[in-house]
């Protein structure tokens, strides 16, 4: 017998023009607010504009720290905790892709915690998190219902994830609108990153029969969006970007339970050290991932290409080949240093079977060697 808890305390709100409709939720959690966002994306989108309209109709003041990096470092968030220290709000409002989102939940422990950065991951907070509600404008990272944030340590040349459930937001509000403005390499970007998320948590040793649920209908919806991904920007319109969106929030729940297997920990040196964008890493990943997967849950994989629609790992490999043309090779001594830095890493531990070095060395090699 499987034994399992679930436990999802965010509350979802979804629908066009959710944040003006739904405003009376910011009441609910005081009258100072944090805005944590990046330069552009949150204004853009026009979710910048209706929760500062929302606000300011309530009579809730705010401030806003709108410094967060791409991949934001552990400098960039104690800069926001600082603003946030001295500001003193009672709750904070996150805005745009993953970055931000996460951004925002170490920003929130910072806010109330006398520590540095580096000590968010020990994960001994005196005081809770101020609560956090987020706004997503990108469909991929699933942040807004899991108690995650993922950040850049320069100095171990790696990104880090650090979670508790303190951290999951207190309300997420998904409205499709905000993704429209999103570049076609963003949005195929963040799209495979939650296809990763549905993936891996699916074939996760922590998978349970409610987060494979979840999985399973993210992957049935992300699978329905693919057709329109392959032809292009022009095919991208509400409709898929909503569904886009669903899917990635069901990613973001599957692993709140699940965590993510090895494609994570293995793509985060091919972001940091060739700036390529988190979801490409993974995507370009994920064939290897499922060949293994193939030798050990062969029954979940082709539960996967069925509710992907997809014949087999051969067609997921050459389909996400297509989406994202780009080609690197990596060395023989790069190879070996990336696996080095994958193998004791918990999402190892969380992917099925034995994952051995020539097992993450057969992934890395499909794609990016010869």
């Amino acid at each position: 017998m499987n034994v399992f808890s679930f436990f999802m305390p965010t509350e979802v709100r979804h629908g066009i023009g959710i944040v003006q409709a739904e405003k009376e939720k910011l009441a609910a959690l005081g009258q100072r607010a944090l805005l944590v966002t990046g330069a552009r994306s949150a204004q853009a989108s026009g979710a910048l504009g209706d929760v500062t309209a929302s606000l300011e109709t309530l009579g809730i003041a705010y401030a806003h720290f709108d410094q967060v990096e791409p991949n934001p470092s552990l400098a960039n968030v104690e800069a926001g905790g600082a603003l946030a220290r001295e500001f003193g709000p009672q709750f904070i409002i996150a805005i745009g892709g993953g970055s931000p989102l996460d951004a925002a939940k170490a920003i929130a422990v910072l806010a109330t915690n006398s520590i540095t950065a580096a000590q968010l991951y020990d994960g001994d907070f005196t005081h809770e998190p101020l609560p956090i509600v987020a706004i997503p404008t990108t469909a991929g990272t699933g942040s807004e219902v899991t108690p995650y944030s993922v950040l850049t340590l320069p100095d171990q040349e790696t990104k880090k994830g650090f979670g508790q459930p303190s951290l999951f937001p207190k309300v997420a509000f998904l409205d499709p609108t905000y993704c429209a403005s999103l570049p076609f390499a963003i949005t195929v970007d963040t799209a495979v990153d939650a296809l990763s998320h549905l993936v891996e948590g699916y074939l996760s040793v922590r998978a349970n029969a409610a987060s494979d649920m979840l999985a399973e209908a993210g992957m049935r919806l992300w699978g329905s969006c693919l057709p329109a991904l392959q032809v292009g920007d022009t095919a991208i319109g509400i409709e898929i970007r909503d569904q886009l969106l669903v899917a990635s929030a069901l990613g973001g729940m599957t692993i709140s339970h699940t965590g993510t297997a090895y494609v994570h920990s293995l793509g985060y040196p091919l972001t940091f050290y060739h700036d390529i964008p988190h979801g490409q890493a993974n995507g370009l990943l994920l064939p290897g991932f499922l060949r293994h997967g193939e030798t050990v849950v062969p029954e979940r994989v082709a539960k996967i290409l069925d509710c992907l629609q997809l014949p087999s790992t051969q067609a997921l490999g050459a389909t996400l080949a297509s989406l994202f043309p780009n080609r690197i090779q990596l060395s023989p001594e790069q190879l070996d240093a990336y696996v080095d830095k994958t193998l004791p890493t918990k999402n190892v531990a969380h992917s099925p079977g034995t994952v051995s070095r020539e097992v993450l060395m057969d992934t890395l090699r499909e794609h990016f060697s010869g």
